[in-house]
This record gives structure tokens, sequence and C-alpha cells, in this order.
């Protein structure tokens, strides 16, 4: 396959080979890939993160979730029109040196880096946080499960992508059938209430009582519209992951006819178990019930007598985080191959085992989880939300990036330098710079969010600085790129 960088001067596109797809198996089926998409979209937040975004946010999380998961199905499409063009598992980073210049592809590359570092360093604590929920665990160190847990995943992604893709599509077909199932029993629950008077939990039913105040007045934001917009950045961070499919498309089969229809899909899906499930959450029980470090589904699934659903839940949980894990390790060493093949990242990381995976760059992004993971327990609980904002830093630059080069692709097919393409980001321009700037806005509610948020984009002038320098290397040892 070649790939073309554009000459923006002479506006001609040159082919230049690409390595980045070679050598790699074709064994993402359908439903591997139906499942990962579906996966990486339904995020460890909407268990984790939902309770402390339902007391404050109210019923006003319901219109924050469609909008944001509207965006986000914007930001697939982008996505989509990108592969269409040209399936990669450089994924948007090998787009980003075709549209955008070599600087964007070191740029976007080593931001998605230092996102997925985050990440999983949250995704290790969430996992051994919640091992910890079980007494029978507790006197065993949380770093254990840490290192357990990342030999577990280590191992899964360098010996095949085949093993990769079938144990990701159980752990995420444990997410989505967590929720499903949560809204057959929130149905059940409030059908029997109303239609036959029948209460199978300990409190009483009020349909209305998060919807009303002190004077019987409707409410949708309870704590003022200025809360509730801080809040959306934990809502955008729980559709992360979403790009994960760009990444699979290059060891997909026959990409060009089943993404399209995984994008279309998958998107009205997440709607369903994001709005449902949220909606559910604030009809069952009143928002006070609802604690900051406990999962709602656990506070709702427990009132209505469910036994040893705590620890089931646990699993869930358990799972969803594993999922993230293992979906970052992947997505990681495939685009630290690619930037090695683009000389923007040490040469080491295009090297391949038998299997054709990428292992050294698996190998050394395990390594500084586990330096990671060491430095978050030895200082205090403030990093937990240090952590998780400068990966949802990293997450919104990423997007930004696979919205700018769809741009350029569309700019560049309406020249007639590249010919069309199948699938479409509908309604562009307009809807891809209108997500440009709903992201931007996003960073700004970051920043106004004292004072995790604020540290977080504090970082920003020291993270650029040190990749231009890092920046001035490259061009120096590859001769002025």
């Amino acid at each position: 396959m070649n790939i073309h960088k554009k000459d923006i001067n002479n506006k001609t596109i040159k082919p230049i080979l690409s390595k980045s797809q070679q050598e790699y198996n074709k064994v993402i089926s359908n439903r591997h890939i139906q499942m990962i998409a579906m996966g990486g979209a339904i995020g460890s937040g909407l268990f984790l993160g939902s309770s402390i975004r339902l007391k404050i946010m109210g019923p006003s999380l319901i219109i924050i979730y469609a909008i944001c998961g509207f965006f986000c199905y914007l930001i697939m499409r982008a996505l989509g029109e990108l592969i269409s063009y040209r399936p990669s598992s450089g994924s948007f980073i090998s787009y980003s040196r075709e549209f955008l210049g070599k600087y964007a592809e070191y740029l976007s590359g080593w931001m998605y880096f230092i996102n997925w570092i985050m990440t999983g360093i949250v995704d290790l604590m969430a996992i051994s946080l919640y091992m910890h929920k079980w007494q029978c665990f507790q006197h065993i160190s949380k770093l254990v499960f840490a290192l357990l847990t990342l030999c577990i995943v280590c191992i899964i992604n360098v010996i095949g992508v085949k093993y990769f893709a079938e144990i990701e599509f159980w752990l995420s077909f444990i997410k989505v059938f967590t929720i499903i199932i949560f809204i057959i029993i929130g149905v059940t629950v409030l059908f029997s209430y109303y239609i036959f008077d029948y209460n199978i939990t300990n409190i009483p039913i009020n349909i209305q009582q998060n919807f009303l105040n002190n004077h019987g007045e409707y409410i949708i934001l309870p704590y003022g519209l200025w809360q509730t917009i801080l809040l959306t950045q934990g809502v955008i961070f729980s559709f992360a992951s979403i790009e994960l499919v760009g990444v699979a498309a290059g060891e997909c089969k026959n990409p060009h006819k089943i993404l399209p229809k995984v994008i279309n899909g998958v998107i009205w899906r997440i709607m369903l178990f994001y709005i449902g499930s949220i909606t559910l959450l604030i009809l069952l029980l009143p928002l006070e019930q609802y604690k900051g470090f406990i999962s709602p589904f656990i506070t709702v699934l427990q009132k209505i007598r469910i036994p040893h659903i705590s620890s089931i839940m646990n699993i869930v949980i358990i799972s969803a985080a594993l999922s993230s894990l293992n979906s970052g390790l992947y997505s990681i060493g495939r685009i630290l191959r690619t930037m090695a093949i683009g000389n923007v990242a040490p040469k080491i990381f295009t090297k391949m085992n038998k299997y054709n995976i990428p292992y050294v760059s698996i190998i050394t992004t395990v390594s500084i989880y586990l330096i990671g993971i060491y430095i978050s327990y030895l200082l205090t609980n403030n990093i937990f939300s240090i952590i998780l904002n400068t990966a949802s830093l990293g997450v919104i630059f990423s997007w930004l990036f696979i919205l700018f080069c769809q741009i350029k692709l569309r700019k560049a097919i309406n020249q007639g330098i590249i010919p069309e393409v199948r699938y479409k980001m509908p309604g562009t321009p307009f809807t891809s710079w209108l997500t440009v700037i709903f992201l931007i806005c996003i960073l700004i509610t970051i920043a106004c969010n004292y004072p995790s948020g604020t540290y977080s984009i504090s970082l920003i002038p020291l993270i650029m600085l040190l990749l231009y320098l890092g920046w001035l290397k490259v061009k120096k040892k590859n001769n002025n790129i």
C-alpha cells in the first residue's frame, strides 16, 4: 500500500512507500471490530465516575451525554472518512504526517502516547482499588495487583493480535451486557411499580423526585449551569477510546466494507446505553442517594436487593478498566511503530516479533506504566485527578488532529488532488469546525476546574516545550527533515 504526502507549494501528492502496514496480520473480524468500537466508547468512567455527576448535574446529565455523544459521533465520522481514504494501523498519526506535516505527526503521536500512559495508570489504580473491595485480598499490596495486571495484559498483546481481539471482544461484551441487563431491570422496576403498584425496592419510587425543587418547580440544573459545564469534561472522557477503531482498521479484514457499518451502528447503541442507563439512574433513586466513590449502578442494584451485586459490579468495573488498559497498550504499540517508521520516534520501535507484533514498543510502554504506577502510590490522592485531567488533554488533542486531518483531506478532494471517498463526513466543513470549537470549549472548562483542572492545563506549556526540544533533536538526527 502507498501513502501520500502533500506538497503544499505544488499542491501535489507524492507517493511514499508505507512500511507501517506491512507485516501486520489481517485477523480482526467484523464481530471483533463491532465490539471493540462499542467497548472503546463505553469507558470505565460510566461505571465509576457517574455518581458525582448525577448529584451535581441532575437531569441535565442526560442532555450533556446527548450533546457529547453527538460530537463524538462526528469525530468518528471524520475518522471514518480518513479510514475510507486509507486504512492504517498508524491511524491519525499517519494522517497527520500526510496532511499536516512531520511536526504534526511527531506532536500528535507523543500527545497520544501521553494520553494512554496517563489513562493506563488510572486503569491500574482502579483495578487495584477494586480488587481491595474484596476482603480476602485486602492484605495484598495494591502494587502486586498492578504488576500482575501488567504481566497479563503484556502477554496478551505480544502473542498475537487474534488473542487481543478475542479477549477485547469478551471484555467489551461484559460492559455492554451489564448495561443491557441494568436497563432491563430498571425498566422492569418502573413498569411493575406504576402498572402493578408493586415496589421491589426498599425506598419509595417517585418518578418526579429529581426533577422538582423544594417549591415544586421543575429543575434541570440543580446546582446551576456553571457547575454543569465544569463537569462536562468528565462526560467527554467517558467516550475516550472511540479513535481505537482507526488503529484496529489496519489489521481488520475488509475495512472499507466493515468500518462504515461499525461507525454508523455503534454510536446509536452507545447513545442508547448511556442515555438509557443515566435516565434510569435518575428515575429510580433520589440524587442524594448516590455517593461519590461508589458506582451508581451498585447503589441502585443494592436497593433492588440483588444478591452479591457488589462483587458482580466489582468484576464488571475491573473488566472495564482491564479493557481500557488492554486497548491502550495495543494502540500505543502500533502508534509508536508508525512514528518510528516516520523517523519521529526511536528506530527500535519498528521491530516485530514472529507473531508480527511490535513487541519493543509494547514492552517499553509497560515499563513506563510500572514507573508511573509506583510514583502515583507515593504521591497524594490529588494525583488521581491530575492524571485523569492530563489524560483528557491527550484525548482532546488526538481528536483535534483527527478533525484537522479530515478538513485537509476534504480540501484535497475538493481540489481534485485526491479521488472522492465513499464514506463522507456529514455536513463538512461546518460540522468539522463546529466540533473543533466544541473541543476547545472543553479545554477551557478543564482550565476553569480549579485546582486539578487548572494545574493540568498549566502543564501544557511545559509539555509543549519538552516536545519542541525533542523535535529539535529529531530534526538534527534526521538532517533537518
